[in-house]
């Protein structure tokens, strides 16, 4: 089996993707024909170079990856992946595995390490973790992307306001300080809630908590 495919097909795919990097084509052979009788898109490159110059698709996906590549080994594309501030769940398949490239590989954010010859069940188990993984990673990316571009439309006493909200302090004692009516504290609470689409306290709580706002990084915005 030949290395990358056209990228038009990575780009517009919507289903989850397995990318396979090794340099021996029967074991992409084996692993495309293995992923694809379950249903799953696949793409195979003989090379780590081949895989960088695809453009990656924007849904969930892993990579599975050959320890030792011709002129990079796996564990060093992991981190120069990772340099690249590319992160994509990585399972490794080695025939020369031991215990400390096992190490090094998981403590850098491998899923799986598998070492050649392995049961088709087990990729698939380790496959189907990856991608979930990258499901949920991009799913909580999401949520905080979205939160801070909501966060982006209040106003410096808005975002003020918010940060004494959410410490717990009552419109009262807000008003004392900040210096401002208590009716407008209840305003501009309003308007937090609406632009930031809170249904409740606890759930603007839930949102300054996942953005790391507080109090003493908003109180001299006054």
């Amino acid at each position: 089996m030949t290395g990358r495919r056209a990228s038009s097909t990575l780009i517009s795919a919507e289903e989850p993707v397995v990318f396979v990097i090794d340099d021996d084509a029967s074991v992409r052979e084996a692993l495309s024909n293995l992923f694809r009788s379950v249903g799953l898109r696949v793409e195979v490159f003989g090379s780590a170079h081949e895989f960088l110059q695809c453009k990656l698709p924007n849904v969930p996906s892993c990579l599975i990856l050959d320890i030792r590549l011709p002129r990079l080994s796996g564990l060093d594309f992991q981190a120069e992946l990772a340099k690249a501030d590319i992160h994509i769940p990585i399972i490794f398949m080695t025939g020369h595995g031991d215990i400390p490239m096992t190490v090094r590989a998981m403590k850098a954010g491998a899923v799986d390490f598998l070492t050649k010859p392995f049961r088709d069940q087990d990729m698939l188990d380790a496959v189907t973790a990856a991608i979930e993984r990258d499901r949920n990673s991009r799913d909580e990316a999401k949520i905080l992307s979205d939160l801070h571009a909501h966060f982006a439309t209040l106003t410096s006493r808005e975002r003020q306001v918010m940060a004494l909200v959410t410490s717990g302090l009552m419109n009262k004692q807000i008003a004392a300080e900040i210096g401002l009516a208590e009716i407008t504290v209840k305003i501009h609470r309003g308007h937090i809630m609406r632009k930031m689409g809170a249904k409740s306290l606890p759930d603007l709580v839930r949102m300054a908590e996942l953005l790391g706002i507080g109090p003493a990084s908003d109180r001299s915005q006054t």
